[in-house]
């Protein structure tokens, strides 16, 4: 082991100028391989951080205006969501788990004893709930027993409760008034970038006497695991609309729609070509070290032919000659390349403090799986760019080897 050892540092003095360039490429290639790993992971975070934001076996429907006439019917027609469409959506697609609608209430403001807010609410059903995710809440979201009896409660962001009440602990159970009528807190969440206020759309109906339309629908789908099923739900969903609303179920206008579920097997995808590309690149770039590496070991052998030949001439076998390259090939790549691998981690710890989900990235590091892939590449790396020089060793003739001067 200590010869071994020697024997490298042998070959790496011996070839100072030559190791160190081939070395500064090997650490290049490792290094660019990390920082697009890296890249990518913080891409991939940031992606599944925002579908965590919402569920993502979802279709979300808003009204549209017609672009293809029917029946009749011109072009232009604007096409308004209506609260009952739930129920034939739930009854004719047996997809379908639930269904929400929600609604925006705004041109007034909701006071607290402390302070006001403006903007108004959003008037939803329990399933807006699930729907954004809001899981971090201290109380309760609002449930089917405020639809049913249209009671007066709401649910606060933490930012908006600290704001009515001074201190957002004590807004549970308290009351605050929105048009000219108390509400009674039943909840209060925290989220990433949420701040709406949520009541019961029951008891703002009931309220406003609101006509039934709606600013959104949204589904919840089961049983679908790819994307054909998904959009066929969602084409399933349209006709049930067009037949109720009389449109031609082929104009995508009429109703928009965001299919979440198709779009996130989509990106889903986009997220493995992303990561199979960056190591397309990482390795075509650590090449040029490996092409380095190599022609480093040509020299080395071709530099101790004599040497070679001795060994062959007291009975060493080819393959102590082909282990001994090989392991001198390896150890220089490994070193060069672990270089390479701790600048790139600590050029992706100053970006992922610096960036901090800006630009659409989110902890942009590498974990030890990574770590450990990049450990592999290197090994493998280290031996294809010593294979030849070793094979080329293995081919020294003892006689002609002790004859070279």
């Amino acid at each position: 082991m200590f010869d071994l050892i020697r024997e490298i540092s042998q070959t790496i003095s011996n070839n100072r100028l030559r190791t160190a360039l081939t070395g500064v490429a090997v650490a290049w290639g490792i290094f660019m391989l990390i920082v697009l790993l890296g890249a990518a992971r913080g891409v991939v975070n940031n992606y599944q951080e925002q579908s965590a934001d919402s569920s993502v076996n979802s279709i979300h429907l808003w009204s549209g205006t017609t672009s293809l006439p029917y029946k009749g019917y011109r072009d232009g027609r604007w096409i308004r969501l209506q609260d009952k469409d739930m129920g034939a959506i739930t009854r004719e697609i047996h997809s379908v788990s639930d269904a929400s609608v929600s609604t925006s209430a705004s041109g007034f403001s909701i006071i607290g004893p402390k302070d006001y807010i403006s903007g108004g609410f959003m008037a939803v059903y329990p399933g807006e709930g699930k729907n954004m995710r809001i899981n971090d809440i201290n109380g309760r979201f609002i449930n089917q027993k405020d639809i049913d009896d249209t009671r007066r409660t709401i649910v606060l962001s933490r930012d908006n409760a600290a704001i009515l009440f001074g201190d957002a602990d004590k807004a549970l159970g308290q009351e605050v008034e929105a048009l000219k009528l108390s509400w009674k807190v039943v909840g209060v969440y925290s989220h990433r970038w949420r701040k709406s206020s949520f009541v019961p759309y029951s008891t703002y109906k009931a309220i406003t006497g609101s006509d039934g339309f709606v600013n959104e629908m949204t589904l919840h789908v089961e049983g679908i695991t790819t994307e054909t099923e998904a959009e066929n739900a969602e084409n399933q969903v349209r006709s049930v609309l067009a037949r109720r609303h009389e449109f031609d179920p082929a104009d995508s206008n009429a109703v928009w729609v965001w299919n979440q579920f198709a779009g996130y097997i989509k990106q889903g995808k986009a997220m493995i070509y992303l990561n199979l590309a960056v190591w397309v690149i990482g390795i075509l770039t650590l090449l040029t070290g490996i092409v380095g590496v190599s022609n480093i070991m040509f020299v080395s052998v071709r530099e101790r032919v004599h040497e070679i030949g001795i060994r062959r001439a007291i009975g060493a076998k080819p393959k102590g000659i082909i282990m001994q390259i090989l392991a001198e090939s390896v150890a220089i790549t490994t070193l060069f390349g672990y270089i390479g691998l701790v600048c790139g981690m600590a050029l992706l710890q100053a970006l992922g403090s610096m960036l901090e989900d800006k630009a659409g990235f989110s902890n942009p590091t590498v974990d030890i799986s990574i770590a450990l892939q990049v450990t592999a590449a290197l090994v493998v790396a280290g031996a294809v760019a010593g294979f030849f020089p070793a094979l080329k060793a293995t081919k020294v003739k003892p006689v002609e080897a002790l004859r070279d001067e």
